[in-house]
């Protein structure tokens, strides 16, 4: 066995068009695929998460790992935990941010979940996103009340890209 056999395989996203759902964009990662929403490029919305949302969906995905793994390696009562996380532009000059909140279920006391609010801070992805980017956690009963009016969308972005010659649709 070489030392290249025994290197870990990167693991690659690809995302291309979909010749058969009108040039949408379609993610794949091993034998997995998704589909990505957004512009089409004819002129059209295809329909799933936007480069946004997967932002947002592997900032909650890791969140809730790291949640998990901390709880289990403390032998924490957490049963359940569901992360709900929103994007939203900074004001001019100002950096963007995250608004993440936790659902942390189970017997848990106020000591285990201040700890466990601080395990997702630990997150590799928010430690990565959060570089360029604020991220501001709080514990909550239920995450679905986020302010969509504030969130950022990725058409409007698009809308305003300083590219000559290119009409993002």
């Amino acid at each position: 066995m070489t030392s290249q056999d025994s290197a870990p395989r990167l693991r690659e996203v690809v995302v291309a068009s979909d010749p058969a759902n009108h040039g949408a964009l379609v993610g794949h990662v091993d034998t997995s695929q998704f589909a990505i929403g957004g512009p089409d490029g004819a002129g059209h919305l295809s329909p799933g998460p936007n480069p946004y949302d997967l932002l947002s969906a592997s900032l909650a995905a890791c969140t809730a790992m790291t949640v998990r793994f901390q709880a289990r390696r403390q032998k924490l009562p957490l049963e359940g935990v569901e992360v709900g996380v929103s994007f939203h532009h900074g004001a001019k000059g100002e950096r963007d941010s995250f608004k993440r909140t936790l659902l942390l279920e189970g017997e848990l006391d106020a000591g285990q979940r201040a700890f466990l609010l601080e395990a997702a801070n630990l997150c590799p992805v928010g430690e990565i996103l959060g570089i360029s980017a604020d991220i501001h956690t709080d514990l909550g009963v239920d995450t679905s009340g986020h302010d969509a009016s504030t969130q950022a969308t990725y058409a409007d972005d698009l809308a305003e890209l300083e590219i000559p010659n290119i009409n993002p649709d």
